[in-house]
C-alpha cells in the first residue's frame, strides 16, 4: 500500500509550510510538501483541533545512522519512559526509529525497514532521500471495527498481529495505524491520538473504496 495524499489541517500553514521546507529539506509548492511519492497538503485547521496527529517518514535502512544524526541537529528526539531514543522493533517489523515533535505538536518518526531496497547517497544526510509518508495514525474507539472495515474496503492485512489497542494494516511502503482513541502516543506517552480533519488518498489496494470515522473525523479513501 502507498499514502497518495495526506490532507492535514493546521494552525498556521506558512509556519508549517516552512519547518518542512527549511528544518527537514523537504521539496514544497505552495502548501504541498514533497515526501518522495507522498504529498502532504498542508490545509488550515479551522474548527478542527491540532495536535496528537501520528506520521512516520520512511528512510533507506543503510542510511538511517546519517538520518539519525542529521535528525539530532535539527530537533530533540523524543524518549520513552525508560529514557531510550532509539527504537528497534523486530519479527514483522524488522525496523528502527526515532521519534521527533513537529509544528502543532505532530508525532513524527522516521523509520529504516530493513526489508526495503538500500539508498545510494553516502556522506551527509539529506531530507530528500526520505522515501514516503509511510504510516498515518488513526484513532478509534473500536480497533476490531475500523481494523474490519479497512481490511474489506481496501484489501489490507495487519503487518503484525493485532491486538484491541492497536492494528497495524498495510505493509512497509504504507501503514494505517489505527489506535484506541485513549491510548497515548509511543514512545513518550503523553499525547492522545488525533486525526480529525485529515483526509487520506491510498494507492495499491482495492480502488474506488471508502472508510471514514464520523465520530472522530476522519476519512480514507483509495484511488
Amino acid at each position: 500500500m502507498r499514502i497518495h495524499q495526506i490532507d492535514l489541517p493546521v494552525s498556521d500553514v506558512a509556519a508549517t509550510v516552512a519547518y518542512f521546507r527549511d528544518e527537514l529539506q523537504l521539496p514544497v509548492e505552495g502548501s504541498a510538501v514533497r515526501i518522495g511519492w507522498s504529498t502532504l497538503q498542508l490545509l488550515p485547521a479551522g474548527s478542527n483541533p491540532v495536535g496528537g496527529v501520528h506520521l512516520a517518514f520512511n528512510v533507506p535502512a543503510n542510511r538511517f545512522e546519517a538520518a539519525t544524526d542529521w535528525l539530532k541537529a535539527r530537533a530533540t528526539l523524543q524518549r520513552d519512559l525508560k529514557g531510550h531514543d532509539h527504537f528497534t522493533f523486530d519479527g514483522r517489523w524488522d525496523s528502527e526509529s526515532i521519534y521527533f515533535t513537529g509544528p502543532d505538536g505532530l508525532i513524527l518518526e522516521l523509520i529504516a525497514r530493513r526489508r526495503l531496497p538500500a539508498g545510494e547517497r553516502q556522506g551527509e544526510f539529506h531530507g530528500s532521500e526520505m522515501t514516503c509518508i509511510s504510516e498515518v495514525g488513526l484513532p478509534a474507539e473500536h480497533v476490531d471495527e475500523v481494523q474490519a472495515n479497512a481490511q474489506s474496503a481496501f484489501g489490507l492485512a495487519p503487518l503484525s498481529q493485532p491486538t484491541p489497542h492497536f492494528a497495524p494494516l498495510g505493509d512497509d511502503e504504507g501503514l494505517l495505524i489505527v489506535v484506541d482513541a485513549t491510548r497515548r502516543w509511543f514512545p513518550e506517552q503523553k499525547v492522545l491520538p488525533n486525526a480529525r480533519g485529515i483526509h487520506v488518498v491510498l494507492h495499491d489496494v482495492v480502488p474506488g473504496a471508502v472508510v471514514e470515522d464520523d465520530a472522530l473525523g476522519w476519512h480514507l479513501r483509495s484511488a
